[in-house]
Parts: structure tokens; sequence; C-alpha cells
């Protein structure tokens, strides 16, 4: 049964993030933050592992959709995920002064038998700063 609403949308996201979460988890990764806000900025996920700090975009789609979870990264999305960064680097500067800094992409399919398929692509979106 294919998402109708909005509401329909926002589960399959959730559902999206948790798989994402529990493979982060499986590898290892420590969770930071799970829909972390601040005024209009919003990040996924945030992980660490090995000094790095992970500002992960979880994109989830159909498996046999016409646009891939990566074409959802656009410009406008990745000057919004670097301000959420900076936003979430000034009020947390303490705990994670001296870590590397990444953004990854967590690409989701969702397969008709409703199981989850994530592919992690690390660094997938250049800093910037």
């Amino acid at each position: 049964m294919e998402p109708t609403s909005k509401n329909d949308k926002a589960l399959i996201g959730q559902l999206g993030e948790a798989a994402v979460a529990e493979y982060l988890r499986q590898n290892l990764y420590q969770l930071i933050a799970r829909n972390w806000r601040k005024g209009r900025y919003e990040i996924d996920l945030i992980v660490a592992r090995a000094g790095v700090l992970h500002f992960v975009e979880v994109k989830t789609r159909k498996a046999d959709g016409l646009t891939t979870p990566e074409a959802a990264i656009t410009r406008q999305k990745r000057l919004a995920l670097r301000n959420a960064a900076n936003a979430f680097l000034a009020s947390n500067e303490a705990y994670y002064r001296g870590y590397e800094i990444q953004f990854d992409l967590a690409a989701v399919l969702r397969n008709p038998d409703g199981t989850m398929q994530v592919d992690w692509i690390e660094d997938a979106i250049e800093y910037g700063w």
C-alpha cells in the first residue's frame, strides 16, 4: 500500500530513520541526537565514531520509485544542513571541540515487502565552510 497522505509519508520517513539508526548502532556509531531541531534548523541524525562527528541526512524512497534518495540532496538542502550543523556546533562547542566534521547520506530504499535497505554514503555532502 502506497502512502497517500502527508502522515503516511512522514511515517515512512520515520521508519527509514529507525532503520538507519539501527544500522549505525550495529556499526558502532554513538547516537548523539535524532531529529535535532533548533528554530528552523533540523538534522535527521547526529552520530559520532572515532573522533568524527557525522551529520546524517536520511532520505527514504520506494525501491521502484522514479527518483533516488541521492537526487533529493539539492544545493538548498546542502546549505540548510550546513546552517543546522553550525547551529548544533555553536550550542555544543565544548563537547565536540577537536572532532572532525562530516556530512553523510543514508539512502534508504523501501522494498515492496516493507523491508528497508540502507545504503550508507559517507562524506556525501561537501561541508564547505
